[in-house]
């Protein structure tokens, strides 16, 4: 078979693998009983099992993070809509190089020290309230955002929080139904046309109320606003774009490649119920019901001590969720649906240098 012909069938293999990740997310939404939807997410059969599996690769507790939650309330953090299979033959595909040389293993927060975006995301209160997901499914919104700034920094040293709020409240029906979950790509596609502001011009909305994600009532999503918090800085000045919007092709060789190169990436993946007890190891599936789709920043990868190949996930938790707050995900056999769904796009230069405008009649203008 010649080089064309293979990558015809790579092609055809990865969209298949994200079609049956989507069905998972799809059976999720349809088919929990409301008497599961009561029950608790953390269950002690669900611990024992894994940590009595000597196969599992990883441990298992009752994360603090969702004590007294429920299966429904839990359900709220995953926000990622299912993409129509039209849309993942039309979005534009990343590949890498054979050639690109990288390493065994990656830390995007060792690498990239001087990044404060990606080595503060769990480190100081301010990030953690920032992370704090509250009432909302917005962790479509949130890996985009997360990635972004990341890479503003990446590639061109600047040190900058942008918006969740702003992608939230103003993307719309562009982006799918704001706290009800959206489509990560068409998030990046925001991103590129319309841009966010920086995170000091729109905080995050749910800073404050309860002290954990899904508790109840839901938040609706907030209003968009289209106006910075303080009267000193002007809407469309603090907006910072992306220069494009893609995913990355599924094989890990090209995800590791663009993360090396680019910076961190959004990823997409089914969770199921074990996942809410992860608490360190290499994750990957062992027990449980599929909940829907949840959104994530990539940052890295390796092999743990016992030879098996993971990805280094930043999760939207808070740090008494799982190994500080991260995880890590079997790698190179598309566990969970992760190496599917991969997005991301390149940070632009518009308004990164700009003259002080004295007019603020356009502030509230897109």
């Amino acid at each position: 078979m010649g080089g064309s012909g293979m990558r015809v069938v790579v092609n055809l293999m990865v969209v298949l693998a994200t079609i049956f990740a989507i069905q998972g997310q799809i059976t999720a939404e349809k088919y929990l009983s409301q008497h599961k939807l009561k029950s608790h997410i953390l269950q002690d059969s669900i611990i024992k099992k894994i940590n009595e599996n000597p196969n599992a690769g990883w441990k298992a507790d009752k994360n603090s993070r969702f004590s007294n939650m429920t299966v429904g309330e839990f359900r709220r953090l995953l926000g990622v809509k299912p993409l129509p299979h039209r849309e993942l033959q039309q979005t534009p595909v990343r590949t890498h190089p054979r050639s690109t040389k990288l390493p065994k293993e990656f830390d995007g927060r060792t690498a990239w020290s001087q990044c404060s975006t990606i080595g503060r995301i769990l480190d100081s209160i301010i990030i953690m309230l920032w992370l704090k997901q509250g009432h909302c499914g917005s962790c479509w919104a949130f890996g985009a955002v997360e990635s972004l700034s990341d890479r503003f920094c990446v590639h061109f040293g600047v040190n900058i929080s942008l918006s969740v709020n702003d992608l939230l409240s103003c993307c719309g029906f562009l982006c799918g139904s704001g706290c009800d979950g959206g489509y990560p790509i068409f998030a990046w596609r925001y991103l590129m046309h319309h841009g966010v502001v920086t995170e000091e011009c729109d905080p995050y909305f749910d800073t404050t109320g309860c002290s954990h994600p899904g508790c109840e009532p839901g938040y609706p999503t907030p209003k968009c606003v289209r106006k910075c918090v303080k009267g000193n800085q002007m809407w469309r000045a603090s907006k910072h774009y992306s220069v494009s919007a893609y995913r990355v092709h599924s094989d890990p060789h090209d995800i590791m490649a663009e993360v090396y190169k680019n910076g961190p990436v959004e990823v997409s993946y089914t969770v199921y119920e074990d996942f809410a007890h992860y608490k360190s190891g290499v994750y990957k599936h062992v027990t449980g019901d599929a909940l829907g789709g949840h959104a994530v920043k990539l940052i890295g990868w390796g092999t743990s001590v016992d030879g098996e190949d993971y990805w280094l996930v930043a999760n939207q938790w808070n740090r008494s969720w799982g190994d500080d707050g991260y995880f890590k995900i079997r790698r190179g056999t598309n566990e969970c649906g992760i190496e599917g769904d991969v997005v991301a796009g390149l940070p632009s230069t518009k308004n990164l240098v700009r003259e002080v405008v004295s007019d603020d009649s356009e502030d509230a203008v897109l």
